[in-house]
């Protein structure tokens, strides 16, 4: 298996919604996009969230944030690298606007918002990964992964962080197969009433 990694580009939008979809269900019936985007229809919010990673204004989900794995040529994984000190809350507003959204979407994820992490602005932060079943190797999880490492460090930034609902077990233990270690989580009732799982972790690596 040859793996090489790529930039995400305007035509990567499907894939990319197909991993914002995916990785914030994360096996459950439904995740924050849902709540933010008010509906469970899946074509419906896979069209949103294409939408979503094209806007002028780019928020931690635009796809100039994200990195492709291919395997033997054929697209198998993807990952979102960001910095909370660009792509920040506001940004992230602007954009919801772009397609419709107002800022009403606050209440329908309050859940969320009780377990949300703080992060600083010297993280640099992954996110929305996603490996297609048929491509699921520690190898690739590795390749992309560190691609998204190099461009931390290549920006300057000394810690890495990922957020990982309690419960995933699979990411929680592919990040901490990485060299990831949980530094904190956050539990409420009303996120686990939202979204079935207890609250979010943190785990963090130093570069």
């Amino acid at each position: 298996m040859s793996i090489t990694i790529r930039k995400a580009t305007e035509a990567d939008a499907p894939f990319i919604a197909e991993a914002l979809l995916e990785s914030s269900r994360a096996g459950k019936k439904v995740g924050i996009f849902d709540y933010i985007f008010n509906t469970s229809d899946t074509p419906k919010l896979l069209e949103q969230l294409q939408k979503f990673c094209l806007t002028a204004t780019k928020s931690y989900c635009h796809f100039s944030n994200f990195t492709i794995a291919l395997s033997d040529g054929v697209i198998a994984g993807i990952i979102c690298g960001y910095e909370p000190r660009i792509a920040t809350h506001d940004i992230f507003a602007r954009a919801l606007e772009e397609v419709g959204i107002d800022e009403s979407y606050h209440e329908r994820i309050a859940g969320y918002l009780l377990c949300e992490p703080e992060i600083d602005n010297k993280t640099w932060v992954c996110d929305f990964m996603m490996v297609k079943p048929e491509f699921k190797s520690f190898e690739l999880y590795k390749e992309i992964v560190g691609k998204s490492m190099l461009t931390a460090r290549l920006k300057g930034y000394r810690k890495v962080q990922a957020m990982v609902e309690i419960g995933s077990i699979e990411t929680e233990m592919i990040y901490k197969k990485l060299g990831f270690s949980v530094i904190d989580e956050k539990r409420s009732e009303y996120y686990e009433e939202q979204f079935d799982r207890p609250g979010i972790m943190r785990l963090q690596m130093t570069l």
